[in-house]
């Protein structure tokens, strides 16, 4: 390699902060303020130091993701500013690149219509059709319902939230393929990670194959993935009810996220 791409790699990691340094010390836009009054009420709980931070990681967030819409959808403010201020939850207080692998959020006006191949029990090909409100993609896209984002993003305390499902994936795929294990802090962390959430995990399984109800929705329970999607949006809108009745899996959200949404409360 010669000198001028070290040069290049070496330094590229300096102008990325040193732009997104100078994005987030912009002044938030009052319109974007005014965005966030009415469509992200959640935004009110945070303490004001959380707040500034927010602004300041939509800022960037916005300026480096291409949002497109899809299905005739005109992207506007009011769709960037949403998925950015939900999106920037859940990296506020951690140590983030802002979603180092994701390019793209591709937004639909609504539930769209996937297919899907799979193959049964008998080694038989189908093909089926599904209708989804959000998708995460290892390869760099968030795909998402407008209308269900609203949804998710207007009530703050019913613990269903697709944004927040849909980025938290983006997490864990930072690893490699979604599978429940994001990057912690440390690697001596794991250890509990992984017996905190498998016994959690294995539980939710248990009482959706007993039809008894949860906290958690049983969708969760379908794999490792889904369970930490699930979990993630039942901690920042439900964070009383999760610390209550599961409070090793709150504290493990807690120390992964950095922050304490019961605190807020």
């Amino acid at each position: 390699m010669g000198l001028l791409p070290v040069l290049w790699v070496v330094g590229q990691p300096w102008w990325i902060e040193r732009r997104r340094k100078a994005l987030r010390a912009k002044p938030f836009p009052t319109r974007w303020r005014e965005i966030l009054k009415r469509r992200v009420p959640y935004v009110r709980l945070l303490p004001a130091d959380l707040q500034l931070r927010l602004k300041q990681h939509i800022q960037v967030f916005t300026a480096e993701k291409a949002f497109i819409g899809c299905n005739g959808l005109q992207v506007n403010d009011d769709i960037r500013v949403t998925i950015a201020a939900q999106a920037c939850l859940l990296i506020l207080n951690r140590s983030s690149a802002y979603y180092p692998k994701l390019r793209q959020i591709l937004v639909y006006p609504d539930s769209f219509v996937v297919e899907r191949d799979h193959t049964d029990g008998v080694g038989v090909a189908h093909r089926a059709r599904q209708v989804l409100a959000g998708e995460s993609w290892s390869e760099g896209q968030v795909i998402l319902s407008w209308q269900d984002t609203l949804h998710g993003a207007a009530t703050v305390d019913d613990g269903q939230n697709v944004a927040i499902h849909e980025f938290a994936h983006q997490l864990d795929q930072e690893t490699g393929s979604a599978n429940g294990a994001p990057l912690l802090a440390r690697r001596a962390h794991y250890q509990r990670w992984s017996r905190v959430l498998g016994d959690e995990f294995a539980a939710l399984q248990a009482r959706a194959a007993r039809g008894e109800p949860s906290l958690f929705s049983d969708y969760g329970a379908t794999d490792p993935a889904e369970f930490f999607a699930v979990i993630s949006e039942v901690f920042f809108e439900q964070p009383a009810r999760m610390a209550e009745a599961h409070p090793d899996l709150y504290g493990e959200l807690s120390q992964f996220y950095q922050l304490d949404p019961l605190s807020w409360r």
